[in-house]
């Protein structure tokens, strides 16, 4: 049985290019597919936010157009109720050691724009985590969450093949014109080989220790893999 640390972001809205604030979370879809994968695999999954605080749902995702219908999005919720305690009291980021984890697996929403891009506890633990070669995992948005880890301003998965919720998916279906600033653009720009496939349908790609899923089609395929990897 592995140990698998599921960051999520805390925020709870995102600045957006006009100044506007936009409701936010994390996505339910992301958190609860790969959470219900990894926990049925047999893994232990704990969940952590950057200062501990609860994490919000988007409630835009539990809108049965963005779920796949009424029934998956009642799914959905029934889930994130059933693990209330855990979402209730996430561990603290600033107080984990990447040591104690088999692997790191961050959820997309919008939330990690907000906060994981910049919090230099993800950082370190991502920077500890890759040294060490455990599979780090981020999905749809959560990619922007790599973005924390830097070395004297150095990106530190420059040159790494990855995916990420793309410029067309976040024009055509995301927060359009008026997103603050694009994953898929700043990930390229410092450095990232960014691979993406046909929107909204499931990519993954595997770069050595690092699994990266494009969308929320992808959150089954990337937790999947993990799972794979850590039965290994």
């Amino acid at each position: 049985m592995a140990r698998v640390l599921m960051i999520v972001s805390a925020a709870d809205s995102l600045t957006m290019r006009d100044g506007t604030e936009h409701p936010t979370g994390f996505w339910a879809e992301e958190l609860v597919v790969a959470h219900r994968v990894l926990r049925e695999a047999g893994h232990d999954v704990d969940v952590a936010t950057p200062g501990g605080r609860r994490p919000t749902v988007d409630r835009a995702s539990l809108e049965p157009d963005a779920a796949g219908g009424a029934e998956r999005a009642q799914q959905f919720r029934d889930y994130l109720a059933g693990i209330d305690a855990e979402l209730s009291a996430p561990l603290v980021l600033s107080e984990l050691d990447a040591a104690d984890y088999d692997a790191l697996v961050l959820p997309g929403g919008h939330g990690p724009m907000a906060d994981l891009a910049h919090d230099p506890s993800l950082g370190r633990l991502l920077a500890a985590a890759d040294r060490a070669g455990t599979l780090i995992a981020p999905f749809c948005h959560g990619p922007a969450g790599l973005l924390a880890a830097q070395d004297d301003g150095a990106f530190l998965f420059a040159t790494r093949r990855m995916t990420v919720f793309s410029n067309e998916e976040e024009l055509g279906g995301g927060t359009g014109e008026n997103t603050p600033w694009f994953v898929e653009t700043v990930l390229r720009e410092k450095g990232a080989v960014v691979e993406t496939g046909p929107a909204w349908a499931p990519h993954v790609i595997r770069d050595a220790n690092l699994v990266t899923g494009q969308n929320p089609q992808s959150s089954q395929a990337v937790a999947e893999v993990v799972a794979e990897a850590l039965a290994g």
